[in-house]
């Protein structure tokens, strides 16, 4: 945006947010599930499959790295934001410059229908997120589940975000709009149409109502029987007892016996001299 229409596009930005997501699902997936969404991070814990105990810390990490992502940002193109701004760091009008930390509402929204947006796109991403991820489903496959959440994120954001900025995660916008109240835009970044508090409390009400459509019309509703068919060794594992199991293979040993001048199957107990050993 600061470097001009030939430098970058709304195309552009999505793609990178996207495949940005792409990289840390790369880098934090086998650490703590790539948890980078805050919103997602409550679904999890509110569902049952997170421990409450690690939300406060996923979330103190989901902050920390935003605000220093921001600082970074600040840093890198602290010369081409004050060329395009005339050094006047404003959070609206048409050379504000807010709006590359976080999210604010264009003119033609008002507030309850971005609430109501924000709250329709994170339950998109999450029940998305549990398709891709169910592996009693139709998961992604092995080795794409990264390249796949960034597609889903650039979706979102190029059909639906250009009412909102699509926030759809409270990491990604409270502590970037932090970093612009002490870095120099004052405390109209949390006054601007009273907005700063919706992409803290709708994109957890929307990622939750997402898992919940998606537990109860889809994962409810997938066969069981799906399960069996893709490790039938295990079914039959479990439909024999493993006393059983042993008496079997115990009973279906035979002695055979290897020694000078005697036949090799031995009905009793074989000499001293003979090479014993026991074959299924």
């Amino acid at each position: 945006m600061v470097l001009g229409e030939s430098f970058g596009s709304f195309l552009g930005v999505n793609l990178g947010f996207g495949f940005g997501v792409t990289m840390g699902v790369h880098i934090a997936g086998k650490i703590s599930g790539a948890h980078m969404n805050a919103a997602v991070t409550f679904t999890n814990c509110a569902l049952g499959r997170l421990s409450w105990k690690k939300f406060p810390v996923y979330v103190l990490g989901q902050f920390l790295g935003s605000f220093l992502a921001a600082a970074t940002i600040y840093g890198l193109f602290y010369p081409a934001i004050f060329n395009y701004s005339n050094g006047q760091l404003t959070v609206t009008g048409p050379i504000a410059t807010a709006n590359i930390f976080a999210t604010y509402l264009p003119d033609h929204m008002t507030l309850w229908r971005g609430f109501l947006n924000e709250v329709v796109i994170t339950g998109m991403l999450q029940l998305c997120l549990f398709a891709i991820t169910d592996k009693r489903n139709n998961p992604a496959l092995q080795g794409t589940r990264a390249v796949v959440i960034g597609l889903l994120v650039v979706i979102i954001g190029v059909s639906l975000g250009m009412n909102t900025g699509y926030a759809i995660n409270p990491s990604r916008d409270l502590p970037p709009r932090f970093f612009t109240f002490i870095a120099g835009w004052g405390v109209e970044v949390f006054r601007a149409q009273n907005w700063w508090w919706v992409p803290l409390v709708a994109p957890p009400l929307g990622a939750f109502l997402g898992g919940i459509i998606y537990l109860v019309l889809v994962g409810s509703t997938i066969p069981q029987e799906l399960q069996v068919l893709e490790n039938p060794m295990e079914y039959e594992d479990r439909k024999i007892p493993k006393t059983m199991t042993h008496q079997i293979a115990t009973s279906s040993l035979t002695r055979v016996c290897v020694s000078p001048n005697r036949p090799s199957v031995q009905p009793v107990p074989p000499l001293n001299d003979s090479i014993c050993m026991e074959q299924f």
